[in-house]
């Protein structure tokens, strides 16, 4: 590029920078596509620390004006239309309605416990005495910290899964920064890394866990995170077993890298929970939801382990949110307790256990065999999944497709959401649908 720098770019510090390069966009003094200088280049340029450099770039991806491309160098990212199409988005898209979604991986709204009783038990004023408050009530704070698979060097709750690790991803991954995630992996997960500018590193996932040929590998190229499910993985169902676990442990050990743990499914996944954390308490980011187990609208997740990650999380939602609606924390600390809730999320595991391996079942009675055994979703190997999406949704079957789960396109699949499949013959009916739909070779789980 021609451009000069150095002369439109009046303050030389980060922020500086960004807004600079921003308004030159704007002005279409850089047009769309073109490919800026690499940050050595420009810090060279500007006689300024290559780190601030970076954190302008950091501060441009996020804001959707540069895209980092690899060995291909960093450019001018065209401006979003309104509603364009993302990887997240593209799982619910279909051919129209459904009589029966299976699309959306939710959970089935008659196994939430009742929160009737549970409104009764709640102050109705009392929760908040300072804006300063400690973000989480101390009685929730007590039971989330007698439950965590490790002792966390600090705790905090969160609105659901999703701010959990959007917020501990931008406090740890910086533009151009390597993460590793399990292939395939929850959409939104790669959306917001791709945001970031982050260089996202897909390791296969088997029954055991992430491949550890693969994670070693990754490894070697200084990753700042690792974010995995370590059970009821969605799309694929599976678990993380202690060896394999104690195996990734051994590889992240003496490294930066961060491990982010996403247990959305928490308390009514079947499989026990196995956390990094019992070996690296201090790199550990562990990430439990309720949403699955006791209400999407409950908007509650907690987080705890490094004190550096949770810490700043808190520390940045001092000027935004603040905390968690207390009112919310007072019901999910009700419901934790209640002898009648604690009934119904058992009920609800166990219902969600059954449909899954009776769907599992009847899919391998018609030829179709399925891994994993945990969680809401089954990972469905088809020939085509736009032909097989479009087939079931003739029938009124909404599926979501495999493609934006995918970090890179292996095989085609569907995710079906089994969990709210409610009897047996239509738990029946539909894997035949589905089965007729997927005439594919079996996904096998791989062992190590």
């Amino acid at each position: 590029m021609a451009t000069d720098f150095s002369a439109a770019i009046e303050t030389r510090s980060a922020q500086g920078i960004a807004a600079a390069i921003s308004r030159m966009v704007t002005a279409g003094e850089i047009a769309i596509g073109d490919k800026l200088p690499t940050v050595r280049a420009l810090a060279k340029e500007l006689d300024v620390s290559p780190t601030t450099v970076n954190e302008a770039w950091r501060a441009l991806a996020a804001a959707g004006v540069i895209e980092p491309k690899g060995r291909n160098g960093t450019h001018v990212r065209a401006a979003p239309t309104p509603g364009a199409t993302q990887r997240y988005r593209k799982v619910t898209e279909g051919p129209g309605h459904f009589q029966l979604d299976l699309s959306t991986g939710t959970p089935d709204p008659a196994l939430l416990p009742d929160l009737g009783p549970i409104l009764t038990k709640v102050p109705r004023s009392d929760l908040t005495s300072s804006y300063l408050d400690e973000p989480v009530l101390p009685a929730l704070r007590e039971q989330l910290l007698a439950t965590w698979p490790f002792e966390p060097g600090a705790l905090t709750v969160v609105d659901g899964a999703m701010d959990a690790l959007d917020r501990v991803t931008r406090e740890v991954v910086r533009l151009g920064d390597r993460v590793i995630v399990e292939h395939p992996t929850f959409p939104p997960i790669i959306d917001l890394l791709e945001q970031l500018g982050a260089e996202v590193i897909g390791v296969d996932v088997d029954d055991q866990g992430l491949n550890v040929d693969q994670f070693a590998a990754a490894m070697t190229l200084n990753p700042a995170m690792a974010l995995i499910q370590p059970r009821a993985h969605n799309p694929t169902g599976n678990a993380l077993s202690p060896r394999r676990a104690r195996t990734l442990a051994k590889l992240v050990a003496n490294t930066k890298c961060i491990v982010v743990e996403d247990d959305h499914c928490a308390d009514v996944a079947s499989s026990p929970l196995v956390s990094l954390g019992k070996w690296l308490p201090e790199q550990v980011v562990h990430v439990r939801s309720f949403s699955k187990s006791h209400g999407p609208d409950l908007r509650l997740a907690a987080i705890g382990g490094s004190c550096d990650v949770v810490d700043s999380v808190c520390a940045h939602r001092l000027i935004g949110p603040g905390w968690s609606s207390r009112i919310l924390q007072s019901m999910l600390g009700a419901l934790l307790t209640s002898p009648t809730s604690i009934k119904q999320v058992a009920n609800a595991r166990e219902t969600y256990e059954y449909r899954r391996t009776l769907f599992s079942s009847s899919l391998e009675e018609h030829g179709v065999t399925v891994g994993g055994r945990d969680g809401i979703n089954t990972w469905v190997p088809v020939a085509d999944e736009n032909s097989a999406v479009v087939a079931l949704a003739a029938q009124g079957i909404g599926v979501a497709p495999g493609a934006p789960f995918q970090v890179r396109s292996d095989r085609s699949y569907l995710r079906v959401t089994s969990g709210l499949l409610t009897t047996d013959t239509q738990i029946n009916e539909v894997a035949l649908a589905v089965a007729s739909s997927a005439v594919a070779p079996s996904w096998g789980a791989r062992r190590r």
